[in-house]
Order: C-alpha cells, then structure tokens, then sequence
C-alpha cells in the first residue's frame, strides 16, 4: 500500500497502487482485482473514493467491469468489446460512466410523492442547487411503499448514481437497502425525515417547534379545546415529531392535554389506502368525535389531507369555518385552484430543504464536512380557516 500522509488524493493512490501491480503483472490479463468494498476495506476509504480510482483504471481500459461477476485486468485482445460497459457499476445493469467525471455528478432521488401541498416545491429546490453544482438528477416516485422503495434504490445503484437522496416511507420498519448504504458509507442524504438508530444524514423542517408554534397560534385565539388529528406515527419521526410539539405548548401555556380529543389512527392518507372508501370512512369518524365533543373549538391537523377531511366533516355537520371551528394544517397549496381553500397552516421552507440535500450529498461525494443532522424552522401563513373561538357548553 502507498504512504497515505501523502497529499495526494486517496483515489489516486489506490489507482496509481492498481495500476502498478496490472502493469508488473502481479493482476495478469483475466484475472479479478479487488472489488470496490475490498479496496475501501483495505484503504480505510469510503466505497466512493475507491469507486472512483476503479472509475480511472477503466477509463485508462486497465480493466474491464462485467456485471454481475466484478472487475477484471483487461485483455486488449479478448476485451476490447467489452470496453463500453467498464464503467458501470459493480454487479449493475447500468449505463457506462467512465471517464465522465467532468459530465458532473448523477444523483438519484428517492420520493414518495410530490404535490401542491407539498414536495413540488422541494424538487424545485434540488433541482436549481443541481444546476448551480453541475449535477443531475435521476427522479422516482416510490408513493409511500417500501418494497417500491427498496427496488428503486437498488435500480439507481444499478444505474450508477453517485448518491442518492431518499424521502423514506413511512412505517415501522425501514428498508434494508437504506441501512445496506449506511453501512457501506454510500453518499446518502435523507430528507424530511430521520430514521431512528440509522447514522445517515438529514434534511428536515424543525416539525417540533413548528407544531408548537402553530398550537400556540390557537392559543392566543382563545381555543383551549383542540382536537388533535393525524395518521398512525409508527415510528415516523415527522409525526411523532409535530405531536411532540402539540404536547408541549399546551404545557407551555398551562393548558391540561386532553387526549380523548384527539384522534391519531386516521389511515384514509396513507399509501394504498387514499381512495373513496376510505375516506368517506374517516369524514364520517371525524363528524362522529366533533358531535360526541361539542366542546371542541379547533382542530390541529397534522397534514393537510387531514385538514381537508376535517373540513368536510364540519361542512357536512353545518359547521362554519372559521367561526364554529377552526382548523390549523401543515402545508397548503401556496395558490387557489377551482376549489381550493386557503388554510392556515405552517409552511416548510421547501426549497431549502431540496437545495441544501443536493449540496450535502454532493459534499459526501467528495469527502468534505457535511452536518449530520439540519433541521430547518417552518412559518406560520395566516390563511380563512383560523378565527377566535366560540363560546361554549361543556
């Protein structure tokens, strides 16, 4: 192994070391080298660092990378056709990246899905910091389902990203493909969302505070009574989050929590379950808790879907808004359409969140300081839905 105190690049050392040992034949033509992971292992690297002095003895038509079988010393005779596909990945179907180190970075993105409401914005974030950094992205949408999830990413993987930015899925368990990246130190970014026990690095709203903030707001509108609404958390630390803060402001302001209040098992929202059924099952569920608690003035949506359904069930109940029942979301379109209703909400700073992704990941790639973890604050937008609360019989 090369003295590592040099200050020449660690990529370049293993290339310049590889290099060495093809051309003194201690490889000969045929033979297998050392696979990515062996050479990070061996290194002390990242899988990265030796990917890309893998990606230079390619270039250089050292050697020759056969999918599903590894790297192996080229044989100018035998392997000249092989050539257009010594840049993929090792064991991928993916396209041929060698020698391209100046087309810029491929960065895939992982997504559940994207609206209005929320996470268009985001990927209009990422995209303008891809541009500014000269790189590119590979989008899909997994819509909230980890098997989706976990072939996806192994799919860029086989394309030959460079480092990838997931949007997990909620749920109770997260995917195997994410902690094998974790593990392998591959350039990965999480946005909106931690996963518990996982070291990845993440972008994500401040969703405590924000909650707090937005609890707050009902507060000092005089609503004492507020029903809590959201899907199961299972784990989902944005959720779990946003009820964390909800918690806490009442217990700033002195205000009891009562959790008979609330309801925190709505499903109509998640993956495979937003469809008619469903959601006619949860207006209903939610008209039922508001006439069995009269006493509640306001409603704490967790997500705007929910605010929506909540709005529903009070219209169906002859319940005006703001001035029966006030209703507080996060995220709202930032624009009327048809039918659209302008909620009171808290905004997260979107396109901060996909712009400082795209420039973490692609500060992992080249081996510069990253925060590990950025929480982003969220701003409260005035919208129709919020009023000061009605006087009431217990």
């Amino acid at each position: 192994m090369s003295d590592t105190t040099s200050s020449k690049p660690m990529y370049e050392k293993i290339f310049d070391d590889m290099k060495r040992q093809i051309l003194s034949q201690d490889y000969k033509p045929g033979d297998r080298i050392p696979s990515e992971k062996e050479l990070a292992e061996a290194y002390h690297v990242s899988r990265i660092t030796s990917k890309k002095a893998m990606e230079l003895l390619a270039a250089e038509r050292m050697i020759v990378r056969k999918p599903g079988r590894g790297s192996f010393v080229a044989d100018p005779e035998a392997d000249l056709g092989d050539a257009a596909v010594s840049g993929q990945h090792e064991g991928s179907a993916g396209v041929n990246r060698a020698g391209q180190e100046q087309a810029g970075k491929l960065i895939g993105v992982v997504l559940t899905d994207f609206a209005g409401s929320y996470g268009t914005r985001l990927i209009y974030g990422m995209e303008d910091a891809a541009r500014e950094l000269d790189g590119f992205l590979v989008l899909r949408r997994t819509f909230g389902v980890q098997e989706n999830e976990e072939a996806t990413i192994r799919k860029l993987l086989q394309l030959g990203v460079d480092g990838l930015i997931v949007f997990p899925a909620q749920g109770e368990f997260f995917n195997a493909e994410i902690l094998k990246l974790v593990i392998e130190r591959f350039p990965l970014v999480l946005i909106d969302r931690e996963i518990k026990g996982v070291a990845a690095a993440s972008i994500s709203t401040d969703n405590t505070k924000a909650a707090s903030v937005a609890a707050e707001h009902l507060f000092d509108l005089g609503h004492t009574h507020i029903a809590l609404l959201s899907p199961p958390p299972v784990d989902t630390s944005a959720v779990e989050d946003r009820i964390e803060g909800f918690v806490q402001a009442h217990a700033g302001r002195g205000v009891a929590v009562d959790r008979s209040l609330w309801i925190s098992d709505l499903t109509s929202t998640l993956p495979n379950s937003f469809n008619d059924e469903n959601i006619e099952r949860d207006i209903s569920r939610i008209m039922r808790h508001l006439q069995e608690h009269p006493s509640i003035t306001a409603i704490f949506a967790i997500e705007y879907y929910i605010a929506l359904l909540a709005k529903a069930a009070a219209t169906r109940l002859g319940l005006s808004i703001p001035g029966d029942l006030s209703i507080i979301c996060f995220d709202s379109p930032p624009f009327r359409i048809g039918e659209g209703y302008a909620f009171t909400h808290m905004r997260q700073n979107e396109e901060g969140m996909g712009k400082l992704a795209v420039e973490n990941v692609l500060a992992i790639m080249e081996q510069e300081p990253a925060a590990n973890k950025i929480k982003l604050p969220a701003q409260l937008v005035q919208g129709e839905s919020t009023g000061p609360a009605r006087h009431h019989n217990k």
